[in-house]
């Protein structure tokens, strides 16, 4: 039986928004599954290696089976070091996904500089609470 992280620390990932032309964000996040930050090059890219992460480290566990054209590859598991710096160049979120339901996730995000948190019911509601965030800063 595969182990699985249990900590809460697990639950928030950190975005970290470099870019944000023609509402493609440009950045890498930060997870302690991970010894360093993944990078990311456009709203899909992001949220498909964050589903990918949370895939692997089935924390929290998803409510439904993920539906896939072809096999399903799992990525691999690392340790954080932490010496990364874990800022954006514009902005910086601090996502906590409580629950994956519904074919989505629910949690709560923090605008680290705006210093505001609001909580979420599905993916599309984070990504319109982070684009707020983003045009405001423009």
């Amino acid at each position: 039986m595969q182990e699985r992280p249990r900590g809460n620390e697990f639950r928030t990932t950190v975005i970290c928004i470099d870019s944000y032309n023609d509402c493609v964000p440009v950045g890498r996040f930060y997870n302690p599954n991970y010894t360093e930050g993944k990078a990311f090059t456009s709203l899909r890219h992001l949220l498909v290696q964050m589903e990918d992460m949370l895939d692997s480290m089935r924390f929290p566990q998803s409510f439904t089976a993920a539906r896939a054209f072809g096999s399903f590859v799992e990525p691999g598991k690392d340790r954080p070091s932490g010496k990364e710096n874990q800022e954006g160049k514009l902005a910086t979120f601090s996502v906590r996904i409580l629950f994956r339901q519904n074919a989505s996730w629910q949690g709560s995000v923090a605008w680290l500089e705006g210093k505001q948190e609001e909580s979420f019911r599905s993916v599309l509601e984070l990504i319109l609470l982070m684009d707020s965030a983003l045009q405001s800063g423009k």
